[in-house]
């Protein structure tokens, strides 16, 4: 280790502290933050075609201010103090590395986006808090989706090392900046990559952690597994001081699954099947992101906090760190939330309607939404491609993806702009200041949930 480094590190299949004492990382994810997500703070589509749009209608000054004011207000020190106040000691911070490098000019560094960041990691530390930072988006999208900042279903970072040239260029950049933080939990260097041949995630991450540790030889590195961290077999044998990370989802917390039944041993099973490569390297295990979403209404909610509340506690029997998935959004999963009365939903909560009843966005969606469309196509695929099998999931879903969350979606970014249209600029200030902490209200039953499970593992 360096002289004076006294971050976590990786023994056996624990992360420990300097005084090589036991620390399970548990906490949440900094969702639509420095990347932002559709359902996360409303907009259809993928952040970079949203961005692009509001520019349009109001000019690039006006509409950088109001996306900087959005992020400043975004996540603040209050912020920090909630997170602290739960029993949460890690932040799993996700980035889009259209903030640090443009493809106009790749590899030359944005400093904006690196004191942004490292003054989350301060904001954080103060509050006795780990980050992680998580490299969420990458040139040409590392998996098939929206989160990757993605306007296609290809995965076109696998396809060209100029890519995954440039992704490895910034962790080089950010280690050389982060290297002795000792707030720094590590380096998720990539989040869910999905690339369809296998062959190039393993061999990626290879040339990756041993150039981070060229110039930064001390922090962990989380990696994720293929196909959205849920495959571990394309990495052979663990790198040293690495966590592996998966994800774990559960199908009955999500809209389209449920109601959950209570039957823990499938959730048990699911997650064993996940971890089989951490357990049998001997590596730690952590959940990199899970959760389910909520609709508000408490019938349909409540066998979903149970499921969250059996997952937290199957987690503590294997001793896994957890980062929930997520903060901070527009009411669909997050911790806190704006509320009706912001300006943000008072503007925007006839459009969210409109995304809702056309099932626009992935995350949220029935999969049964303008079925007098979709279920005829769905029976056409499957008469005329019976032996169609597309990657990640299968013919249904990808159909889904098509239709609905890119044609419908991308047809309907133009209309978001729109209501940007005559804002004077105290009304943009008021706009991004919904998503201020005192803007936004708790979701208080999954509060106590998360505060339970993290102080209990303190």
């Amino acid at each position: 280790m360096a002289r004076n480094f006294q971050g976590l590190r990786v023994v056996g299949n624990a992360i420990v502290d300097e005084a090589g004492a036991r620390v399970v990382l548990r906490g949440v994810g900094l969702g639509g933050w420095m990347n932002m997500e559709n359902f996360i703070t409303g907009y259809p589509a993928n952040e970079s075609a949203m961005r692009d749009a509001v520019g349009a209608v109001l000019g690039e000054a006006r509409a950088d201010a109001f996306f900087e004011r959005l992020l400043d207000r975004f996540f603040t020190a209050e912020d920090a103090e909630l997170l602290a106040g739960l029993g949460v000691n890690c932040v799993r911070l996700p980035i889009n590395q259209r903030h640090f490098e443009s493809d106009a000019e790749p590899f030359k560094w944005l400093s904006r986006g690196f004191e942004r960041l490292a003054a989350a990691v301060d904001v954080l530390g103060a509050h006795g808090i780990y980050s992680v930072i998580d490299l969420h988006a990458v040139p040409g999208s590392q998996n098939q989706h929206w989160h990757s900042d993605n306007a296609t279903h290809i995965a076109a970072f696998w396809k060209h090392p100029h890519f995954m040239d440039r992704a490895t260029a910034l962790w080089v950049e950010l280690a050389g900046r982060f290297a002795g933080n000792r707030w720094v939990a590590g380096y998720n260097l990539l989040n869910e990559p999905a690339d369809p041949s296998g062959l190039l995630v393993g061999p990626w991450h290879a040339r990756t952690v041993a150039a981070v540790r060229e110039v930064d030889p001390d922090h962990i590195v989380f990696l994720d597994g293929n196909t959205y961290s849920t495959d571990f077999s394309s990495f052979g044998e663990p790198v040293e001081n690495a966590v592996y990370a998966c994800h774990d989802y559960a199908r009955d917390g999500m809209a389209f699954g449920g109601p959950y039944d209570g039957d823990a041993s499938r959730l048990e099973a699911t997650f064993l099947k996940r971890t089989r490569y951490q357990r049998e390297t001997g590596t730690p295990i952590w959940v990199g992101e899970f959760g389910p979403v909520y609709t508000g209404v408490p019938e349909s909610d409540e066998p979903r906090y149970a499921l969250l509340e059996d997952q937290l506690e199957l987690y503590a029997s294997r001793g896994a760190g957890w980062s929930l998935w997520t903060y901070k959004d527009v009411g669909l999963q997050g911790l806190v939330h704006t509320p009706p009365s912001s300006l943000y939903m008072r503007l925007f909560g006839e459009f969210l309607g409109k995304k809702a009843r056309l099932g626009v966005d992935s995350w949220g969606s029935t999969d049964r939404e303008q079925a007098e469309v979709m279920e005829p196509l769905h029976a056409l695929i499957a008469r005329e491609f019976p032996s169609w099998e597309p990657y990640p999931w299968d013919a249904r879903s990808t159909t889904d993806d098509l239709v609905r969350h890119l044609l419908f979606a991308q047809a309907m970014v133009g209309e978001y702009a729109a209501y940007f249209a005559g804002l004077d600029d105290a009304a943009l200030d008021a706009l991004a200041d919904s998503f201020s902490l005192a803007s936004c209200v708790r979701r208080e039953r999954l509060c106590e949930i998360v505060a339970s499970a993290a102080f209990a593992m303190s």
